[in-house]
């Protein structure tokens, strides 16, 4: 009984997206006929649309910005979560800005940019998303599992902070900092609002230029569920790869 619950759950959270990849490769015909029951087809032409419309070029775009904001979210997020973590006082600091919604920082940043002179243009979709309270609580966490005498040992054989925190720390972390990677990677992929306003078309992310191709394509539901099936492709890849990690890490944080 329980089993068919889960099952029930999992059929549910997954209806949208097979209906998705159903419509995603139906002919315009059936599509345009309002009634998706009405007749079975195959068809790439859907995909096919999604190349005069410039959509590869904002996908391999977001796949480089979302990226990027992720490692360099890893390269400061573990730095500050070890700070705190050797008894450093900001934790008061660091949870008062975990808990900002981040759409109240959208007007300062916008403001930020434009005095750096970096509105439209990619870096205003990296620099602000450099670092992250959730990425470095997710990586304060896995430091909380790990026992302090490694790095006092490892103080007491002469080793510097930086060779403690790379040699010694980091490679028991790697549960932690994929999981983090990947979530960061995920938060920054499905940004709509903040590209929209800070960049212009030549830099859209990919869920802005859907958001856009809705506004064009209203009633192409073919085309649209394209886009959304492709756009949705690389976070499936990148969870199904690093699935054992992300469960192992929630279960340690569980767990403490």
């Amino acid at each position: 009984m329980r089993h068919a619950f889960v099952w029930g759950i999992v059929a549910l959270v997954l209806l949208p997206f097979l209906w998705m990849a159903y419509a995603a490769f139906l002919p315009p015909e059936i599509v345009y006929s309002g009634d998706l029951r009405s007749g079975i087809g195959f068809t790439w032409e859907n995909i096919q649309k999604l190349a005069p419309e410039g959509f590869w070029g904002h996908l391999g775009f977001s796949l480089i910005a979302s990226g990027a904001a992720a490692l360099l979210q890893l390269a400061t997020g573990l730095p500050a979560a070890y700070a705190l973590w050797n008894g450093a006082p900001f934790w008061g600091l660091f949870l008062f800005t975990l808990a900002i919604p981040a759409e109240l920082l959208l007007v300062p940043l916008y403001g930020v940019l434009l005095g750096l002179r970096l509105l439209d243009s990619p870096w205003a979709l990296v620099l602000p998303f450099a670092a992250s309270p959730f990425t470095i609580m997710l990586i304060y966490q896995g430091l909380r599992g790990l026992p302090f005498t490694l790095v006092e040992a490892a103080r007491i054989d002469g080793a510097g902070e930086g060779r403690i925190l790379f040699g010694v720390v980091a490679p028991l972390l790697t549960p932690n900092l994929i999981a983090a990677g990947v979530l960061a990677f995920a938060a920054h992929w499905n940004l709509v609002l903040f590209p929209r306003v800070v960049v212009g078309e030549r830099f859209w992310t990919v869920q802005v230029w859907i958001a856009d191709l809705a506004r064009r394509y209203p009633a192409d539901w073919g085309l649209l569920s394209a886009a959304a099936l492709l756009s949705t492709l690389p976070l499936v890849l990148i969870y199904l790869v690093f699935e054992r990690k992300i469960v192992e890490t929630f279960e340690g944080s569980i767990k403490g």
